[in-house]
Order: structure tokens, then sequence, then C-alpha cells
């Protein structure tokens, strides 16, 4: 491992942008792969403006063995050696950075855009990405199958190309980018008053987890540290948002497979569960809770012994609801062997989240790179082997339960004191890195400030930024009518990759 060539630092650490170091091309290129190579996986890889036209890149490797994150860049003008080749983690972010600057990462095998958004500089779509055809398997017996953007339900738009030998899928490519809303660039120049609001609804099931990374960048850019019953109502705020989320989603997949009780009392406790969000802030997704410096709301005696006596009753109804899938063999026969994902192709596409433990990978961010208040509470990590959709649903079922002790043991010692403090401003030319773990797995908050303590540059890396080929490759040799049930199993977020 090249320690030499990169900077280490901890999660929610900021350091000055002067002490990044800048590598050759050559030199970056095998510092990321022998990173990877290494046990280290890629949180960050973007560009940002640099003098005479040139793009700096910067890429963020986390160790979850080591607990800290490598920093490093490189400088480059139109074009350097494509990773990807020997690197299938840098795939989606080779792509987006062909996108963004016409930066062409030459030999990169599949080169097309990611989101169809307009460039930073130039013309850079048509000049580095080319064609955005679909990739096609050539064959008389061998037919196609679209799906999307325009979906059946109130589902967000995304484009699903099937290429199927009679009902087996063969490769599955997905077309992302109509929700681009352009944020990442509406937050250079910030922080601002719209800023927490970008934040919120960068990905709207992702409120509380979103809203949390930003925070913590902030108070590392101006040393602030949050009182200890802030951070107590941040984690119990993130862990309902978890609760929340699983469980609506352990009701989706019965749906899915038509098993109707699950289903029906899943949508219920989940409303349920949103309730108690709405208790502490007025807002079942989570607005308003997380603040810069702490939390904006506070829970008084009467609002904890309420939820207290909520969770009661939601932890039992909820263990009902899921065991009656397990108890149901028509159901885990679905779920079992259907869209597999093995241990080495988990690692080699850096998953994370539940689709990574659901694969066997010991990977959670509260547990590797501890924030906020995991860095006192530890909940264990929930893992499974098989990789497949009941892997993916047994995962989510354990973290109900952990999540759900979580909420109730902090509630019954919750700590005295302020919830907020009121943050320094930013220190200028500074870069800080901050991790959370979201209910998809881990969401990354990467910002730099300028000479005068506004962002300069901000880089939003969602769960489902890393999951999505995950996903492509879980309907390799799968029928194309498993597709519902493997997209379910995953359930990423559209606007969250489409930033």
């Amino acid at each position: 491992m090249p320690n030499d060539f990169s900077l280490r630092i901890r999660n929610a650490e900021a350091l000055p942008i002067a002490r990044i170091p800048v590598l050759s091309c050559d030199d970056f290129r095998q510092t990321i792969i022998e990173s990877v190579n290494s046990g280290g996986r890629i949180s960050a890889y973007f560009g940002m403006r640099f003098a005479e036209d040139h793009v700096r890149i910067i890429a963020v490797v986390a160790f979850e063995d080591k607990g800290d994150l490598s920093v490093f860049s490189m400088v480059v003008d139109r074009g350097y050696p494509a990773i990807t080749p020997d690197c299938a983690q840098a795939h989606w972010f080779e792509r987006e950075l062909a996108e963004q600057w016409g930066i062409e990462p030459v030999g990169h095998p599949w080169l097309k855009p990611v989101r169809f958004q307009a460039p930073y500089r130039g013309n850079a779509i048509a000049s580095v990405c080319g064609v955005t055809n679909f990739f096609r398997i050539n064959g008389d017996e061998i037919h196609e199958v679209a799906v999307g953007p325009v979906h059946a339900s109130v589902i967000e738009p995304g484009h699903f190309r099937f290429q199927c030998f009679g009902e087996e899928v063969h490769h599955l490519e997905i077309s992302l980018g109509y929700q681009h809303r352009g944020i990442e660039r509406a937050l250079v120049g910030g922080p601002n008053k719209r800023t927490i609001h970008y934040m919120e609804t960068l990905a709207g099931d992702t409120t509380i987890g979103h809203a949390f990374a930003y925070c913590q960048a902030l108070e590392a850019l101006s040393r602030c540290n949050v009182p200890p019953r802030g951070l107590v109502l941040r984690g119990i705020a993130l862990e309902l948002e978890r609760l929340a989320n699983h469980i609506g989603d352990l009701g989706a997949l019965a749906g899915d497979v038509g098993f109707l009780p699950t289903a029906s009392y899943c949508g219920r406790i989940r409303g349920d569960v949103l309730n108690f969000t709405a208790l502490l802030c007025g807002n079942r997704f989570g607005r308003g809770i997380v603040r810069p410096g702490g939390a904006a709301v506070d829970l008084d005696g009467d609002m904890v012994d309420v939820l207290l006596k909520g969770l009661s009753a939601a932890i039992p109804d909820t263990s009902s609801a899921v065991n009656l899938l397990w108890d149901t063999p028509s159901v885990t026969a679905r779920f079992e062997d259907t869209g597999v994902v093995p241990f080495e192709v988990c690692e080699d596409l850096g998953l994370v989240g539940v689709a990574a433990r659901a694969c066997g990978v010991d990977r959670d961010v509260r547990k590797d790179l501890p924030f906020g208040i995991y860095r006192f509470v530890h909940i264990p990590t929930a893992t499974w082997d098989t990789g497949d959709v009941f892997g993916r649903a047994h995962v989510r079922d354990v973290e109900i339960q952990r999540s759900f002790a979580f909420v109730r043991e902090q509630l019954e010692t919750l700590p005295k004191g302020e919830v907020h403090v009121d943050p320094a401003p930013l220190m200028p030319e500074h870069l800080a890195v901050s991790l959370v773990e979201g209910w998809r797995g881990e969401i990354c908050h990467v910002a730099l400030t300028d000479d005068r303590g506004r962002f300069a540059s901000y880089k939003v890396v969602d769960p489902s930024f890393h999951n999505w080929f995950g996903l492509a490759y879980a309907l390799r040799g799968q029928q194309i009518s498993d597709f519902p049930l493997c997209n379910k199993s995953f359930n990423l977020s559209y606007c969250g990759h489409d930033l």
C-alpha cells in the first residue's frame, strides 16, 4: 500500500487543501488500484476546476479495516489512462468525470454519460462521451426488452434495457439521469439559507441521512463540537429513518411475491414509525431535525413517554409481520437464489449498505468509520452470506431489530443539556469528508472551501451511485420476471443518483 503517496484522515475531519498530495498521473492511477487491492474502497472520485482550464481530480478511498480515509489528487487537462480496466469500482466515477469535465479516461470499456447533464466546461458530452447506444448481444434468438423511463406507478423515471434469450436475462443496462436537478452546481458559493433544504431533498427518503452528512462536513470545517444530547437526537432520527424504510421495503418485497398479510401490516407499521419522526419535528420524513451545530428540536418528558409507548407496540407488531415471511415456504422459495451477487463481485464493484452486507461483507460506516453518537454506542453489524433477495431481506430484518433496540435505549438514557451550538465561520481553503451510514448504505459528502470560506466545490455520493451496477449484475442469468423483486430488494434511489 503506497501510503507515502496519500494523506490519511478520519471521518468528519477537515484539512487544508494545500496538504492534499498532487500525484503524477501514473502514481495517482497506481495508488487507487493498489489501495483497492489492499482493502480500500473508492468513496468519492471527482473533479474541480484548476488553473488554466485544467481539472484537479480528487480521490477519497475508505479503509474500513484501519478506520480512516486516504485523500490524494492529480491535475489533468483532457485525458489520462482509464483506471476502470484494472479497478471496476472506478467505472461509474470515470463516466461521470468525462461527462462533467470533458476528461477522457482512455481505454474505458463503456464510456457514455450517466446523467446527460450540462457539462462544467466545454461540450464534454459530445467531445468525450460520444454515442449513447445501449450494449447489444447479437443473435437470431436474442431479443431486447426496454422498460421505462416512464413506469406504470408513482416511482421515479429510469430506463432498463434487457438482453434476453427466451426468459433468461443475459445482460441488463441501466440508464438514469431523468431526475437531474443540478444540485451540486447550486451548492457552489454556499452555504446559504437554501443549502440545508437542498440537502434534505437530495433524496426525500434519506432526508436525515444527507442532512446529517452535510452538517458533519460544516462542523468539521468550523471546528464545531455538537453537544451530547444533540448527537443522541440525531442518532435517534437516523435510526427512525432506517426503520421506516426497511419496514416499508419488507412489505414491498412481500407485495412483489403476492403475499399480502406482511405487505399490509408493514405498510401500516411504516406509517407508525414515520409518525414517530413527525413527533420529533412535525415532518414525517425528518425535515427540520438536523441542523449545523446539532439538532433544531428537542424532546420533553411527555414526548419521550409517547415515543417509548409507541415503540412498545411497534416492535412486536413488526416482528409478527416479518416472521410471517420466514414461516411461509412459498415466500422464501421466491427469495432464495434470486438475484445473487457473489462476495467477490460485491467487493470488485464496491457495493455498500444492505446490498454489501447481504453478500457477507462486514461493511457499516457506524462501525468502521464511526461518527456522531456511534463513536460511543455500537450497533452490531448484520450480515448474511447468500447475496440474494433472501439475504437482502434478512439483513433488513436484523437491522430493524437492532435499530429499535438502539432507539429505545437512547430514549431511556437521553442525556441532559443543550441540543445545539452555533458553528463558527468555515475555514478557508479546507477540505472535509463526511461519511454517514444511511439506510441504503454509505453517504459521502466532500466539501471544499475557497479563500473566503465558501464552497468552491461540493461532491455528494449517494449509496445508490455505488449499487446500481450491483442490481444490473444480479439480473444476469435470472428470469426477466424476477426483475421487480430484485429491483425492490436493492431499492435504489433515482433522484439520489441524478444530482
